[in-house]
């Protein structure tokens, strides 16, 4: 398994000024293999292999390539080709994709040294710092806060700089899968550590037995970016005060993609330490997006992230994730499968066939892990999970018996955690 760690890093002014430079030259040797790419033949396009082999070439025509690391080298040649791949991809999709372009300074902020070009030095920092070193430019002082695990093998490191300025350090991991914990069997599965987790609108998560967990407060956070966007748009561009302010408003942003982003990590780690099996729904995210109504909430909630980060840590926890599809689970009735029509702003589940009523969010949790448990059991099982996820309710097995009307009544069944307990038991281990 593939995994990496981040760290803050502290280069010297020397160390950062020859980071810069060679993340220029990078952005450079990017640059000239699109350009050779591009101006190639349709039917001769080189491949990775060949534009590495042209790398020799190049140092001896320009001069300045030869100050780079071979193996950084041919991760930028690899990064330019894993970016035409994603763009292929994209257009088999049906995707309408244009073409890479060129890479200005502000775009290119990251170089990648694979297998060798660096070393990690554990014993030379102080507390909590170590040292790294990067080939042809020095040693850099990162904030060492997660030691590498003895059974991860370090595969490469990515050095960066942020929109603020700041300088960070990523080690690529590698984990024999052996050394993660087993997972349990799905036969085995016990129904009750199993459940289905419904994205919400009103909470930012429901559980399929009865816990919501809140959204997280931004607000605070997106008026102080107003008002630093009010001020950035009183600088003249290109002034030595814009670049400050745009700084300031970069700091910002970072600020409220990292409280999201730490937020998702509680919550998964919570997911995956609390069940055996989680159940969640597979959205089109870029699809929900485009709507109209209620972007920014959407985009704060990062769904597509939150179901990565999930799937992450179940393989490091040894629990089994299930993308569900989500069509039809707010509409088809968890007792008795009908379906019912509701426009989203109607957060009551009444069904007229049978007759059952609860919180459209409970439904909907209740439908996924039952449509969940029929992926990975029998229906037997799932049936038996079904049951379960009533019981856990409060709801009891409701009667086959239609009734003429249903009135939507309020429910209570959902246990409400608190952002702060999430917090306090997801939090990952220092």
């Amino acid at each position: 398994m593939e995994h990496s760690y981040r760290y803050h890093a502290y280069p010297t002014q020397k160390v950062a000024a020859e980071l810069e430079h060679h993340l220029n030259v990078h952005r450079q040797l990017y640059n000239h293999v699109r350009w050779d790419y591009t101006n190639s033949p349709e039917d001769d396009k080189p491949s990775e292999y060949d534009q590495n082999n042209k790398l020799t070439e190049w140092k001896r025509k320009w001069p300045v390539f030869s100050e780079l690391h071979s193996k950084a080298a041919q991760a930028t040649v690899a990064r330019f080709h894993h970016n035409l791949t994603v763009l292929s991809e994209l257009k088999q999709k049906g995707y309408n994709v244009g073409r890479l372009k060129r890479q200005a300074s502000t775009d290119y902020r990251s170089v990648t040294y694979n297998q060798s070009g660096f070393d990690l030095d554990e014993k030379r920092g102080h507390d909590k710092y170590a040292y790294v070193r990067f080939s042809q430019i020095g040693w850099v002082k990162i904030r060492y806060t997660r030691p590498i695990p003895d059974r991860a093998t370090l595969k490469e490191i990515t050095v960066k700089k942020e929109t603020t300025g700041e300088w960070f350090v990523s080690f690529g991991l590698e984990t024999n899968d052996a050394d993660l914990p087993e997972k349990p069997d799905v036969d085995s599965l016990d129904a009750k550590n199993s459940a289905g987790i419904d994205l919400g609108i009103l909470n930012y998560i429901h559980t399929s037995d009865g816990k919501t967990v809140d959204w997280l407060d931004l607000e605070d956070e997106y008026e102080r970016l107003q008002r630093e966007q009010r001020n950035l748009s009183r600088k003249e561009k290109g002034s030595n005060n814009y670049e400050k302010q745009r700084r300031e408003v970069a700091k910002v942003k970072r600020h409220i993609k990292r409280k999201v982003l730490d937020y998702q990590h509680k919550i998964t780690t919570w997911l995956v330490r609390e069940y055996d099996a989680v159940f969640v729904e597979d959205l089109n995210v870029k699809g929900m997006l485009e709507q109209s109504h209620n972007a920014r909430n959407k985009q704060d909630a990062a769904w597509r992230q939150f179901i990565t980060l999930l799937e992450y840590k179940a393989e490091l926890y040894g629990t089994h994730v299930e993308q569900v599809p989500s069509r039809g689970t707010t509409k088809e009735c968890s007792s008795c499968g009908v379906e019912t029509e509701k426009p989203i702003w109607v957060r009551e589940h009444s069904c007229p066939a049978c007759g059952f009523e609860t919180d459209r969010d409970a439904n909907a949790v209740v439908r996924l892990r039952l449509t969940g448990s029929k992926i990975a059991c029998d229906f037997a099982t799932a049936m038996n999970v079904l049951q379960r996820g009533f019981s856990e309710l409060g709801l009891g097995w409701p009667e086959e018996t239609p009734v003429e009307t249903v009135t939507a009544t309020d429910t209570a069944q959902f246990e409400s955690v608190s952002a702060s307990r999430v917090i306090e038991t997801g939090s990952l281990p220092s």
